[in-house]
């Protein structure tokens, strides 16, 4: 169940129930006098007891949700159902004398142990049915569990092919980069060179030109004299 209180109750109902079973089926039977009315009223203020335990449980179960409150409410009416019946035998048991006690005893004795084992199967297949939904309920969370893990594992997977891709995609883009900026350097190393060449050859027709002036100049006024 959901609720931890709830699963305490229920312990603490179930030892009490079959501590007052037994003393109903057993004990009582056996006794007489004042001290089968001393037991009688220790049960009846058991019966109390595990009246307000079934009425806690009630409280409890009302917050839970829609499926676990249905299953916390039948189990309280199954248990409130067997308190009655104890009621109904803690009657029959305390309104007998001690001579009927005498001539009845090994028939109670015998009904009683009859009842003792059936109710003892009862609490066993109640138990095991609770262990089998424990079951249940573990092998579904270890289910979402892995199911989670593997829906983890897809998207982690999913995540490091696309930084794969990306990384071969920067690598790639690098690689142009690198190729662009050496082709860009040969270039201008190309560029420069033809600048220094062009720099010389006009130089060179500058010079050219100066000598051609200084020959014309020359032999203009130098050389008729």
């Amino acid at each position: 169940m959901s609720s931890e209180k709830f699963e305490n109750l229920e312990e603490d109902y179930r030892i009490l129930y079959d501590d007052l079973k037994r003393k109903i089926d057993t004990r009582i039977p056996r006794c007489s006098g004042e001290e089968k009315k001393q037991l009688t009223r220790e049960v009846e203020r058991g019966l109390e007891e595990a009246t307000e335990l079934l009425q806690d449980m009630e409280a409890e179960a009302r917050p839970a949700p829609g499926t676990y409150r249905t299953q916390m409410n039948q189990k309280v009416r199954n248990f409130r159902r067997d308190l009655d019946k104890l009621k109904r035998d803690l009657k029959r048991v305390s309104g007998s004398g001690g001579r009927d006690d005498l001539f009845t005893g090994g028939t109670y004795q015998r009904d009683n142990l009859d009842n003792e084992i059936s109710s003892m199967h009862a609490n066993q297949r109640t138990r095991l049915i609770q262990g089998t939904e424990s079951l249940n309920r573990a092998s579904g969370s270890l289910d979402r569990t892995h199911r989670i893990a593997a829906e983890t594992d897809e998207i982690g997977v999913g995540i490091i092919e696309e930084l794969g891709g990306q990384k071969d995609q920067l690598l790639s883009t690098r690689d142009k980069m690198n190729q662009k900026v050496r082709n860009f350097r040969r270039d201008l190393d190309k560029f420069s060179f033809r600048v220094m060449t062009n720099k010389m050859i006009l130089m060179s027709i500058i010079l050219a030109e100066l000598a051609i002036l200084g020959v014309v100049i020359w032999w203009k006024f130098f050389s008729k004299k």
